[in-house]
């Protein structure tokens, strides 16, 4: 199997911009990102590209991929759509990387990008409820935050998990996000915020879920021995697993438990050769503040129904061991769906490189980085593990 390394990265700012279009984010990810290959790269030795989407923003999906490539001057590359909910862009990272990793593509893109300013908040809950079993879920009058709530009821019940904790994510990313230029809300929130936020779906806020978000994202990868041609900061792409599991929850036989990232997280790790303690940093998938709860619990930071007591600890914060969603998670950095894989991968990238936006933000002595990037309610699940070229 051919190592695989990331050569550049790039991300619009996140945030709603009713006044641009896809084409035009999508544009701005690519150029950053060409940008990144500091050493140069022509588009026209690009030889597949992989573009995550779930098209909240009503784009014509029959030819999406190749109208965005087009959009970032690469035309003749060849293109596909991948749509995996929430997960979109992950999978396509995944893709891009077996392309690579098969030898079937030397240089390939993984990108992403959304526009939900686009739609009515209707249309938006229409497309995010397809995200999910239709006839048993959203037709019988359940929504995400719904779904998501219901985890927290039952985490709470099974493990004694406050609803103190999960008002602390939304606090911890939203402090992180400060620092983050990129990241759609910057502003400070307390603790007495969150638990005086309007209701969302009991025991959930409105503080505890990601909002509305337009943006895109890309990566762009090479052979890992090709890679020292295109930038002298290569970072290699360690571990990269998949994951599934039912998608109705009513079918699953946990309600506090992913086993689809479970699953993804585990074949990320042996791939690597490594263990969960190994891990510096993550970039986790937070679309609901339990969900971050969840996500330690999946990947084997903490045992079972320990996540809450994990958190107080101070590990996750940015001065902590291991520190979570650093860019302020899709609470905060924003949640433009089919482009958060992929941003998710930029910011492990550039720490990794010691390239944060800011000083504030750059995290000291990182060896590995993972991202862990979530469809729906868990039905897909896409992890990464990245690490620096020596």
């Amino acid at each position: 199997m051919i190592d695989v390394a990331v050569i550049g990265v790039g991300q619009t700012r996140y945030g709603m911009f009713p006044g641009r279009t896809l084409k035009d984010l999508f544009y701005e990810a690519s150029r950053e990102a060409l940008d990144d290959v500091d050493k140069g790269l022509d588009p026209n030795d690009i030889d597949e590209a992989f573009v995550g989407t779930l098209s909240t923003g009503g784009a014509q999906l029959g030819n999406f991929a190749p109208l965005m490539m087009e959009a970032a001057g690469m035309v003749g590359v060849g293109a596909r759509h991948v749509e995996n909910a929430c997960a979109s862009s992950g999978f396509a990272m995944r893709d891009a990387v077996s392309a690579i990793s098969s030898g079937s593509a030397d240089i390939a893109v993984a990108a992403g990008v959304e526009k939900m300013s686009d739609l009515p908040r209707e249309r938006n809950r229409l497309w995010l409820g397809i995200s999910g079993d239709v006839e048993w879920e959203r037709l019988a009058g359940t929504n995400f935050a719904g779904i998501y709530a219901m985890m927290a009821r039952r985490h709470m019940f099974e493990y004694g998990t406050k609803i103190s904790h999960i008002k602390m994510v939304a606090v911890k990313n939203r402090q992180n996000a400060l620092e983050n230029p990129k990241a759609q809300f910057r502003s400070a929130f307390t603790m007495e915020q969150a638990t005086k936020s309007p209701n969302l779906a009991s025991p959930l806020d409105f503080s505890d879920a990601c909002g509305i978000t337009d943006g895109a994202s890309m990566v762009i990868l090479a052979r890992a021995d090709l890679a020292r041609s295109f930038t002298d900061q290569p970072v290699l792409v360690v571990g990269s697993g998949v994951g599934s599991d039912y998608v109705a929850i009513h079918d699953r036989t946990s309600l506090t438990k992913l086993q689809g990232a479970v699953d993804a997280s585990v074949k990320a790790y042996e791939m690597a050769g490594i263990r969960p303690e190994d891990i510096d940093f993550a970039e986790v998938h937070d679309c609901f503040a339990i969900a971050e709860l969840l996500s330690y619990e999946d990947l084997g930071f903490c045992d079972r129904g320990k996540s809450g007591i994990y958190l107080e600890s101070g590990i996750t914060q940015r001065d902590g061991k291991r520190p979570i969603n650093n860019s302020g998670g899709l609470i905060a950095k924003g949640h433009p769906i089919g482009s958060t894989g992929t941003g998710q991968i930029c910011e492990v990238v550039n720490q990794l490189r010691g390239r944060a936006d800011t000083s504030a933000r750059q995290l000291a002595n990182v060896g590995y980085g993972l991202t862990h990037n979530v469809g729906g309610s868990g039905a897909a699940v896409a992890v990464h593990i990245f690490k620096a070229m020596e």
